[in-house]
C-alpha cells in the first residue's frame, strides 16, 4: 500500500483517450492528482469528476495533471468522459493492479450487502513521483477544492 512519502510504482496505464502509457510517463515530472473512485456514471463519482473538471484550469496553472481511476472498462470510461465533458483522462484499471498498489480495494457494504470495491481515495504526487498528500476515504463535497488548496500550500512552502 502506498503512503505519504512513498514513491509511486511505474505501472502500465490504459487511458480513456485510448493511449497506453506508464504512470511515470503520464506524470512526466509534473504534479499529479490521482483519484480513485468506485464506478462510472454513479451520482457521487459523477459529482467528483465534475468538480475536478471545473477546477482543471487551476490545477493546470499550478503545474498539475488530474487522472481518475476505476476498474471500469475503457469503453465505459470513454462514454463517461464524453457524456460529462471531462477534459482529463480516466484510467481503466480492469485488472486492479493500480488499485492494489495504492491499497484502495476495501470491503464495503451497501444496503446490507457486503462486497469488495474501491474506497474513494486521492493522492497528490510531486514531480519526483513521491506521494505528498493522501486522502482516505474521501467525502466528495469540497474535496477537489481541498486537493487544489493542498497543492497550492505545497507549492508556496
Amino acid at each position: 500500500m502506498i503512503n505519504v512519502g512513498d514513491r509511486i510504482p511505474n505501472l502500465p496505464l490504459l487511458l480513456s483517450s485510448g493511449e497506453t502509457t506508464e504512470l511515470e510517463a503520464a506524470q512526466a515530472k509534473r504534479w499529479l492528482v490521482l483519484y480513485f473512485y468506485p464506478k462510472d456514471s454513479t451520482p457521487g463519482c459523477t459529482t467528483e469528476g465534475l468538480d475536478f473538471n471545473a477546477l482543471l484550469p487551476k490545477f493546470k496553472r499550478a503545474g498539475a495533471i488530474v487522472l481518475g481511476v476505476s476498474r471500469d472498462s475503457l469503453k465505459s470510461h470513454q462514454n463517461f468522459c464524453s457524456k460529462q465533458g471531462f477534459n482529463f483522462d480516466l484510467v481503466s484499471d480492469a485488472d486492479s493492479a493500480l488499485c492494489n498498489a495504492f491499497g484502495v480495494i476495501k470491503p464495503k457494504k451497501l444496503y446490507g450487502r457486503e462486497y469488495v470495491g474501491i474506497e474513494r481515495s486521492t493522492f497528490l504526487i510531486d514531480p519526483d513521483g513521491v506521494v505528498r498528500e493522501a486522502w482516505r476515504p474521501v467525502k466528495v463535497t469540497g474535496h477537489a477544492q481541498a486537493v487544489l488548496d493542498a497543492l497550492k500550500a505545497l507549492l508556496s512552502a
